[in-house]
């Protein structure tokens, strides 16, 4: 399992940050866990957060960034890509990585990535945060997203 050797963290304050979730509406109950971790996450750190959602995940991008562009301090990215028997799955993967990571640099605000890309329904339940899950995606994303806001605002002083 990839989540071997990920850093521990302290609890985060981020009671003055605004952070907009962005998640694709494909495959429900591994998206719905990957809500639900990122939930707990900014719960627990005060930080102000909405939810959104996009038809899937390749429209991730667009949406993140009118969040990021509106006002929000950073975004949480959440998705679900299964390989199947077509070049799809390649396509949307990139397209997603790509834009996002294109969205974080253009805004110069953090993108917690959040989206998934499994071979297999399985993976994707073994990464979600459900009871029988080994990791928690959409908390760490969530985590990741918070922290480097933090550290972006003490960088720009």
């Amino acid at each position: 399992m990839s989540g071997h050797g990920a850093p521990a963290t302290a609890p985060i304050d981020g009671s003055d940050l605004k952070v907009v979730v962005v998640a694709g509406q494909w495959h429900d109950v591994i998206t719905d866990g990957l809500i639900a971790g990122a939930e707990r996450v900014l719960e627990a750190s005060g930080a102000a957060w909405r939810l959104v959602r996009v038809p899937g995940s390749f429209e991730l991008p667009v949406a993140c960034k009118v969040a990021l562009e509106s006002g929000a301090d950073a975004v949480v990215a959440l998705g679900v890509i299964i390989r199947g028997g077509t070049p799809h799955f390649e396509y949307v993967s990139a397209a997603a990585t790509d834009g996002l990571t294109r969205v974080a640099l253009d805004t110069g605000k953090p993108v917690g990535f959040g989206v998934l890309t499994l071979d297999d329904e399985q993976q994707g339940l073994d990464r979600a945060g459900l009871p029988d899950s080994k990791e928690d995606k959409g908390a760490e994303a969530a985590d990741a997203a918070l922290r480097t806001a933090l550290l972006i605002r003490d960088l720009r002083g």
